[in-house]
Parts: C-alpha cells; structure tokens; sequence
C-alpha cells in the first residue's frame, strides 16, 4: 500500500475518531490515546520532511509517536536535542 494512502487512511480515522468520540469511559480513553499517538506520528513525518535539509531524522515507532503526541512540540524538540546532542 503507498505510504500517502496510508496517511490519509490515519487521518480519516484520526478525524472520525475526533468528531464521532464514543460514549464508554474506557473505549474512549483509548481512542484518545489512538488518536495522540496517531498525531504523534503525523508530526514526526512532517518534522522528517523538513528536518531532511537539515540532517534530522527521528525514526517512527511507537515510542517516538507516543512522546510526541502526548508532549506535542516540546517533545518533539526533546526528540531532536536526544538525536542531536546525546545519539
């Protein structure tokens, strides 16, 4: 499957997901946990993108995409200083 195919697939559930929610506590503690990490990895493809002209990369797995779609833009920074200055 082409990678855009899988990102618009991610960002139609991504966008279900924010606009539907789910009445259970549960379910709905993890859809919101599915959608941050789904954010997570929107934000580490797009800083990859454009940190490419620059020498950065951070891979995309579960531990990066958790760090930076619960911490957002500072852990995405947090990703970056790691990368740069301790790897």
């Amino acid at each position: 499957m082409e990678p855009i195919m899988i990102i618009a697939l991610l960002g139609i559930l991504a966008l279900l997901i924010f606009l539907l929610g789910t009445p259970l506590k549960p379910i709905r503690f993890i859809s919101q946990a599915a959608a941050k990490l789904i954010i997570g990895a929107f934000f580490l493809f797009f800083l990859n993108m454009l940190g490419n002209q620059f020498g950065i990369h951070i891979p995309i797995n579960l531990i990066t995409s958790a760090v930076s779609g619960f911490l957002g833009i500072p852990g995405m920074f947090a990703l970056v200083a790691i990368d740069m200055w301790i790897i």
